[in-house]
């Protein structure tokens, strides 16, 4: 389901204050960094990513094909910095930046 506008503002405000968790490298995306993309969703629900890549057009294939490959959804990408969101299927509340940023 589409997050709504209200939804995508109040997720970015979350993620505003979050450091980037992951750091693609040289080799792009590869099957261990998408797993561990999927823990760290599945932790967290919302991540911030830093993608290494030299052109514009080559970050946003690759954020495209993080947020394609994790099921996550492109919350905000400012330069290499994409904020990525999943909701988890039983998301923990000590480890959900989104249930901990209710309280």
């Amino acid at each position: 389901m589409p997050l709504s506008p209200q939804d995508r503002k109040r997720l970015r405000t979350i993620g505003h204050h979050l450091k980037a968790v992951l750091q693609t490298g040289d080799k792009g995306l590869t099957e261990s960094f998408t797993e561990e993309l999927n823990l760290r969703l599945e932790d967290h629900e919302l991540v911030k990513v830093r993608v290494n890549a030299p052109t514009r057009d080559q970050r946003t294939d690759l954020v495209n094909a993080l947020c394609e490959a994790s099921g996550a959804e492109l919350i905000q990408r400012i330069g290499n910095i994409a904020l990525l969101y999943r909701a988890a299927a039983k998301p923990n509340p000590k480890l959900s930046n989104v249930l901990r940023a209710r309280n």
